[in-house]
C-alpha cells in the first residue's frame, strides 16, 4: 500500500466486508508489523473522548508524525454500520494527507473493540502511518480488549460523571496506562483527579506506573502535556516488548477462529445440529452453545 490513502481505505473495505482479497492482504502484511506505536483510547461516556483525539492528532502533526485513528462507532441498529460520529467530529483533520481516519461498526461486541479493528490497525501498520489511535465505545465495564491492542492506553474521565467514574473500578481502570480527567475548566475537576488518585492507591503495585493528565480538549489545555507523557512511555519500550507478544497471541488467535469457523461452516454431524436446534428453541444462550461446540470439538475441557 505504499501509504496510499485509497489503498488503504480498499483494504480496509475487503476486510470489513471478509472479502476473498482481505485474507491474502492479510497475509503479505505480516513482514511489515511491528513499526507503528498504537496509542488506546477508551473510558466513560461523555468524557470527551473523540474531541480530546482530535487535539491529539493536532499535537502528533506538529511533531511530524503520520497518524491513524480508528473510532470504533456503536453500530446502527438498523445496517449494522458504523454510525460516523466519531468521523464527523475530527472533520478538521479531513483534508490532511498525514492523517488517515476510519470509522468502524462495533456490531455490538462486548470488549468495545470491533472484531475487524485489531486487522485495521495492522493495515494502517503495513501502510507507514507511525501513530495509530484507537478510540473504544466507552463500554466501560466487560472485556477490554483494547489492552492487547495497544502500546500505551489513555483511560478518559471527566468531572460530573458520577456514579461512571466508580464504574471505572470495576474494569477498565486496571488497564490504564495514563488516566484522563478531561473537561478540566468544569467543577469538580480536582476531585476527580483526587478520586482517581485514591483508586490507584489501593492498588499500590500498579499505581507508581500510571499517570493522571488534566485536559480541556475544548481548548487544548494540557494536551501537549499528555502527548509528552504517552511518547515518554512510548519510548520507554517496556509495553513494546509486552504489545509484541499480545500481537502475537492475537494474530494466532485470530487465524484459528477463521480456521474454526470454515470448518464448522461445512461440517455435517449430528452434535452440531443438536446444540443449534437448542438455541433455536431458548433452550440456550449463545455462549453455551459456543462452549459446547468447543467441547464437542475437543477443544475444551468438560
Amino acid at each position: 500500500m505504499n501509504g496510499d490513502p485509497a489503498a488503504l481505505a480498499r483494504a480496509i473495505s475487503d476486510v470489513e466486508r471478509q472479502r476473498p482479497a482481505a485474507r491474502s492482504t492479510l497475509e503479505a502484511i505480516q513482514p511489515h508489523l511491528g513499526r507503528a506505536r498504537v496509542i488506546g483510547v477508551t473510558g466513560v461516556p461523555g468524557a470527551g473522548k473523540s474531541t480530546l483525539i482530535s487535539r491529539y492528532v493536532t499535537e502528533l502533526r506538529r511533531a511530524g508524525r503520520r497518524v491513524g485513528v480508528v473510532a470504533v462507532d456503536p453500530s446502527s441498529p438498523i445496517s449494522g454500520g458504523a454510525v460516523l460520529g466519531d468521523r464527523i467530529r475530527m472533520a478538521e483533520h479531513a483534508t490532511d494527507p498525514g492523517v488517515f481516519v476510519r470509522s468502524l461498526a462495533s456490531r455490538g461486541h462486548a470488549g468495545g473493540l470491533s472484531p475487524t479493528a485489531t486487522h485495521v490497525v495492522d493495515l494502517m501498520d503495513a501502510a507507514g502511518w507511525d501513530r495509530i489511535i484507537v478510540e473504544t465505545v466507552g463500554a466501560g465495564q466487560g472485556e477490554v480488549d483494547i489492552a492487547d491492542a495497544a502500546d500505551v492506553r489513555i483511560v478518559v474521565s471527566a468531572p460530573g460523571l458520577g456514579d461512571d467514574v466508580q464504574a471505572l473500578k470495576a474494569g477498565i481502570l486496571e488497564i490504564a496506562d495514563v488516566l484522563v480527567v478531561n473537561k478540566a475548566d468544569l467543577a469538580g475537576a480536582d476531585q476527580t483527579a483526587a478520586q482517581l488518585a485514591s483508586m490507584l492507591a489501593l492498588r499500590a503495585e500498579h499505581a507508581r506506573d500510571v499517570s493522571i493528565c488534566k485536559t480541556t480538549a475544548t481548548t487544548g489545555q494540557g494536551v501537549a502535556e499528555l502527548a509528552v507523557i504517552v511518547e515518554t512511555r512510548l519510548a520507554a519500550g517496556d509495553s513494546r516488548r509486552g504489545c509484541a507478544a499480545q500481537r502475537a497471541r492475537r494474530m494466532v488467535a485470530t487465524a484459528a477462529g477463521n480456521l474454526l469457523t470454515r470448518e464448522l461452516r461445512e461440517l455435517e454431524a449430528p452434535w452440531l445440529q443438536e446444540i443449534c436446534e437448542r438455541l433455536q428453541r431458548g433452550q440456550s444462550d449463545l455462549e453455551s452453545a459456543a462452549r459446547a461446540v468447543l467441547r464437542s470439538a475437543k477443544l475444551v475441557d468438560e
